[in-house]
């Protein structure tokens, strides 16, 4: 899980023609999906980063898939409510311990006054990369380069105007039915108002059964925009798998210092991958 920062300006009523952001969108969007019915599918079994801010080094397997079909949501002093409503997430397994990894949102903002705003929000683009393993005593490293993609109309508070960059070290560790993952990096934030930050989280999980796994972060950034103080905040969330196949993340929190009063995320996740091909065993014959 991953959120951005929204605006101050008013509201308006959602905009129906289509701008070069939502077609660029529409674009990625068809071009994935191409990909994804060319492929013969399978089952995966992973999820890591969703539903929570801090992410994780573990990229998804060699020809796997995973889909989200998300909404997230937050409330703070400042700008009332803003988020996704939905945003469509896809992370592919192009090569080992390589990850390619796309959002395409629609957004929202409602202001505290005046009108409010609905459309295509800014995309975000990004590349997860594992290069040190997990051991008894070594944990998982690697780094996941983010790239927001000024899509979204900055106007109506659905973007940022700028490009915008990530660039992160994260570790994980697990022990038995526990995990954790932790780290953090430099945001590069563009804008008159705007500064480049420093963010950085911390997240504990357990799997209690196949089914259930729960889990919690915390999280601190520095300020994001002048004259503003940093933002140390919390989650808690749980992933429910159905099948192999199928799962349903949650989580919600809020900032322990900071202007956010309510934050939450909820997604529906597809894990996919090519089937495996059973060798007939002739010696029975």
């Amino acid at each position: 899980m991953h959120c951005k920062a929204i605006s101050k300006n008013g509201r308006v009523i959602c905009v129906a023609k289509l701008s070069r952001g939502s077609k660029i969108i529409l674009w990625l969007l068809l071009t994935i999906g191409l990909l994804v019915f060319q492929l013969p599918f399978g089952l995966l079994v992973a999820w890591a980063g969703p539903p929570f801010v801090t992410d994780d080094p573990e990229p998804v397997e060699y020809r796997h898939w995973e889909f989200y079909l998300a909404s997230q949501h937050a409330r703070d002093d400042k700008n009332g409510w803003s988020g996704t409503a939905p945003h469509v997430e896809v992370n592919y397994g192009a090569w080992q311990n390589l990850q390619l990894h796309l959002i395409a949102p629609l957004a929202y903002n409602k202001a505290s006054e005046g009108p409010s705003h609905y459309g295509f929000g800014d995309v975000e683009l990004g590349v997860k990369y594992r290069f040190i393993q997990e051991s008894d005593w070594r944990p998982m490293v690697g780094t996941f380069l983010i790239f927001d993609f000024p899509t979204g109309r900055s106007k109506y508070g659905l973007g940022s105007g700028y490009l915008r960059t990530f660039i992160p070290i994260w570790l994980q560790k697990s022990w038995g039915p526990w995990q954790s993952y932790a780290g953090g990096g430099y945001w590069i934030n563009p804008g008159s108002e705007n500064k480049d930050y420093w963010f950085f989280g911390w997240q504990v999980q357990r799997e209690l059964s196949k089914a259930i796994t729960l889990g919690a972060e915390v999280f601190y950034n520095t300020p994001t925009i002048k004259g503003e103080g940093g933002r140390t905040g919390y989650n808690v969330g749980t992933i429910i798998n159905f099948t192999d196949e199928h799962h349903l993340l949650f989580s919600t929190g809020r900032d322990i210092h900071g202007h956010n009063r309510f934050s939450a995320y909820i997604a529906y996740q597809l894990t996919i991958g090519p089937r495996e091909e059973k060798k007939e065993d002739k010696s029975e014959k």
